[in-house]
């Protein structure tokens, strides 16, 4: 595709011209075994050819910049400083350059030489800011910081990465004042992005300013009345003054809400647990609200609930709670327990028996697996199931007399079921006899 005339004019049997011009042999035949020996990682070896290209003709800075990031890669940073200065010297306007040498700053914890050299950069390529803004972090120097973060949220918008350096700064100097301005700022300059009225509300909340937080909140609710997410503050604040119509319909605002995460949900389902904990009026309307996100609870919140029930003596409840935990985390010991003790509470017989066994698989170590399997098989009037288990469960109980008591109890019971009285009393005054003793 190429015209008739230009593939005429291509003598492909002259050599090739590179970045270097045209060189002797000798050069050229040292700067690719180098290039070569570096592609293979074995950069002493092309750090020798590049010096013997050096040795011959030492006019071009690519030399002296290959050269220095073979000895960075060697970690020997004094001479690949050396190296890039020289580099830089002879041509003072190539990025490249400077941006190896910076790097090499940067792995001397350099800062000092880092920040002259990014400086040179930030000509070349905004981006270099942002590094110029974390280096004078670095180097204590907040305000210039401060003011570099201001020009390039100015000049390009605001953005997380920026944000995360600026909110260092704040916490560093401990200046909330300012961070708190900054945020106010913005959502003067951009009342549409509620992020920043979220921001706010949430930095105003964490210095106890709740009057601003709650103003704030409502400004966002005011302006989008909308939203979803300003309900995640202001559910928070009606229920701190006993607003509880106010924060219930937030509550369900945000736990019905498409947009909002779970396990922002479950933070507002955890809250709302311990509110009606000590608010048992309202227990009907956490049933409706706890009805609304039955599908995203967690483990935590199942676990709230469950412990809530369980201290109104709402054992049934409680347990259907602590079920679902277990489906979610069916190895989680503590929980497992809980179910079992349940279970046997409510004369869950056969359900204890059948997850006791299957516990045992899992926590074949366990004394109190055994215990269980062992009561609930006497409750069923399955003796000799009780004694198997309880036998075997005694070998691992280790100085802890009232399990010990509490297993001879229910063998002596298993054994009176088989009509072996001796065994049954004998059993039984051992455990009269640990009980005593505690």
């Amino acid at each position: 595709m190429f015209p008739q005339q230009v593939v005429a004019q291509v003598d492909f049997n002259k050599r090739p011209n590179d970045d270097l011009g045209n060189v002797e042999d000798k050069f050229q035949e040292y700067f690719f075994e180098a290039l070569k020996q570096k592609g293979i990682e074995n950069y002493q070896k092309s750090v020798d050819a590049l010096l013997k290209c050096i040795e011959l003709d030492d006019s071009d800075p690519v030399l002296y910049y290959e050269l220095g990031k073979n000895y960075k890669a060697l970690k020997n940073y004094g001479a690949a400083e050396d190296a890039l200065k020289e580099a830089v010297s002879e041509d003072p306007q190539n990025e490249w350059f400077l941006d190896e040498l910076y790097d090499v700053y940067i792995q001397q914890n350099d800062m000092d030489k880092a920040l002259k050299t990014v400086k040179q950069l930030v000509k070349f390529h905004p981006d270099y800011k942002q590094d110029l803004a974390s280096l004078y972090i670095q180097v204590k120097k907040y305000r210039d910081a401060l003011k570099l973060l201001d020009e390039m949220d100015e000049e390009l918008g605001y953005s997380q990465d920026r944000d995360y350096l600026r909110n260092q700064i704040y916490t560093i100097t401990g200046n909330d004042e300012d961070r708190i301005e900054n945020l106010e700022e913005r959502v003067k300059s951009n009342p549409e992005d509620e992020s920043n009225y979220l921001r706010l509300i949430f930095r105003y909340s964490e210095t106890g300013e709740t009057k601003k937080a709650f103003d704030a909140a409502k400004r966002l609710q005011k302006l989008h009345p909308d939203s979803h997410l300003v309900h995640l503050a202001l559910y928070k604040f009606y229920l701190d003054e006993s607003n509880t119509a106010e924060a219930i319909n937030s509550m369900k605002v945000v736990l019905t809400s498409p947009i909002i995460t779970p396990e922002a949900k479950t933070k507002v389902l955890n809250d709302f647990v311990k509110f009606v904990s000590t608010h048992p009026e309202h227990e009907q309307d956490l049933i409706e609200i706890t009805a609304l996100v039955s599908e995203d609870k967690s483990v935590k919140t199942l676990l709230e609930l469950g412990d809530y029930y369980l201290k109104l003596e709402e054992k049934e409840k409680a347990l259907s709670y602590y079920e679902e935990a277990l489906k979610q985390e069916p190895n989680e010991f503590k929980i497992l327990t809980d179910v079992l003790m349940l279970q046997i509470d409510l004369n869950k017989d056969s359900q204890a028996a059948q997850k006791s066994m299957e516990a045992l698989e899992i926590f074949p170590a366990q004394p109190i697996l055994y215990l269980v399997n062992g009561v609930a098989n006497n409750k069923l009037k399955q003796p000799q199931k009780a004694i198997e288990s309880l036998e075997m469960g005694l070998d691992f109980i280790v100085e802890n007399p009232k399990m010990k008591a509490d297993f001879f109890t229910q063998l002596s019971l298993a054994y009176k079921q088989v009509n072996n009285i001796s065994q049954s009393e004998a059993f039984a005054k051992k455990a009269e006899a640990l009980l005593k003793d505690q």
